[in-house]
């Protein structure tokens, strides 16, 4: 399986043609409890890099970005009735929505989990 991350802080995990993408630890970090989320419907049609799902905290409200663009197959519904679990487990049950990859080559512009560590380090 590889795990990939983006700038924004959402990480997708590839198995075959589907990814599992949700928000990583660093970002729950910085949202505090997890009141909600808005996840997107099976079949809708994602481009990479834009507005995916909504996520809110007791801290703020803020969007999640699809790293890459594909056909929404499935929606964490655990995530839907438990919120909490994007804090408690982000990186496993906690993930948001897998879609069937449209476009492979769009993970090659992503950071493996080095270099985003790297990144935080930098940028934080």
């Amino acid at each position: 399986m590889t795990v990939k991350y983006t700038k924004d802080h959402e990480w997708v995990r590839v198995e075959g043609d589907v990814a599992t993408i949700g928000i990583s630890n660093f970002a729950q970090g910085q949202l505090g409890d997890v009141v909600f989320v808005e996840l997107p419907e099976a079949g809708r049609v994602l481009a990479q890099g834009k507005e995916a799902a909504v996520v809110e905290s007791v801290k703020a409200a803020s969007d999640v970005y699809c790293p890459v663009s594909g056909t929404v197959i499935e929606a964490n519904q655990a995530l839907v009735d438990d919120p909490s679990l994007a804090n408690s487990a982000p990186e496993g049950e906690g993930w948001f929505f897998k879609v069937t990859l449209s476009d492979p080559s769009q993970l090659d512009a992503l950071m493996d989990e080095a270099a985003y560590a790297a990144f935080l380090e930098e940028s934080h």
